[in-house]
């Protein structure tokens, strides 16, 4: 890369496409007088919006000069759709399509020089797109979200019946044209909720803005999909590079899952952090992170 690019000044502006016939909220990062430079489409986690800590990550893509479209799902954040907080990993899946798509129809950016990063659960997701989308020049999968096998049995025998009974009483009153039956998203080893091993109250809410309003909940359901969910069964049919940033000490997705996972992609990098989950966003392991991570999409980002 040239010296302009080693730090460059950048802006933010909407950039909103539809997905479903809905909404979904983008923020658009430009590198000043960077003429078609390559594009990164990000998007966050299990019932999280873009605003936990994802401007962070994008910033430090756009100050070395790539673009970068930053996202909510539907039902999520800014973005449309009802109900709110539904989480539904084909949904989201169908964003990314259409994320892409509204990307390629961007102008002034180089559209063969597209990369996706995803997160936890997006981590899983852009595992599952780049294995549609071989044209894809380069994949970030973080913390990734796997197997929903693996990640329900290491589960407390009592949570996932609860898990099951409470996805199945959601389903019901959807049926029914009811309104939602919610569960947390996170909660203490104590209580029931989708995430509530011992790092994920504090780990999860250091994430959230503090002026952010974000409801702690969402729609039963979703636990019925979480165990027949598995990116792992895609990663054979990447052909993209990719770098997975895997934590060591992750209480929520197995580390031999990933590392199973990673065998399975042609071109992968694995980076073992040696931090919990939701380490990877704050303080020195999110330094560590992004400076692994920027070095990554500068080799393959730029000829």
């Amino acid at each position: 890369m040239s010296e302009n690019q080693q730090l460059m000044k950048f802006s933010r502006s909407d950039s909103d496409f539809m997905s479903g016939g809905l909404k979904c909220a983008g923020w658009l990062y430009r590198p000043d007088g960077a003429e078609n430079p390559p594009v990164l489409i990000m998007a966050h986690g299990f019932a999280a919006e873009r605003t936990f800590r994802l401007p962070l990550f994008a910033e430090r893509f756009a100050a070395k000069g790539i673009a970068v479209l930053l996202f909510d799902y539907r039902n999520f954040g800014d973005s449309e759709g009802t109900p709110r907080n539904l989480v539904n990993p084909y949904s989201h899946i169908r964003d990314w399509e259409a994320a892409i798509a509204h990307v390629k129809a961007l102008p002034h950016v180089n559209t063969d020089k597209i990369a996706l990063w995803g997160s936890s659960f997006g981590g899983g997701h852009v595992i599952c797109v780049a294995a549609r989308h071989p044209e894809i020049a380069a994949v970030i999968s973080q913390v990734p979200f796997v197997d929903g096998i693996a990640s329900t049995v290491i589960r407390k025998p009592k949570d996932i019946v609860t898990a099951v009974i409470a996805g199945w009483r959601d389903l019901g009153r959807k049926l029914t044209f009811r309104s939602p039956y919610t569960v947390p998203a996170i909660g203490t080893p104590d209580e029931f909720a989708v995430m509530n091993t011992e790092e994920c109250m504090l780990g999860y809410s250091a994430l959230i803005p503090e002026d952010l309003s974000w409801e702690n909940k969402v729609p039963a359901r979703v636990l019925l999909l979480v165990p027949l969910y598995s990116p792992m069964r895609q990663a054979g049919r990447v052909e993209s590079p990719v770098l997975i940033m895997a934590a060591e000490k992750d209480s929520l997705i197995p580390i031999k899952a990933v590392e199973k996972t990673a065998a399975r992609i042609k071109n992968v990098t694995l980076h073992r952090l040696s931090c919990n989950h939701f380490a990877p966003y704050v303080g020195k392991f999110f330094e560590e992170n992004v400076t692994i991570e920027t070095e990554f999409l500068e080799r393959h980002l730029f000829d």
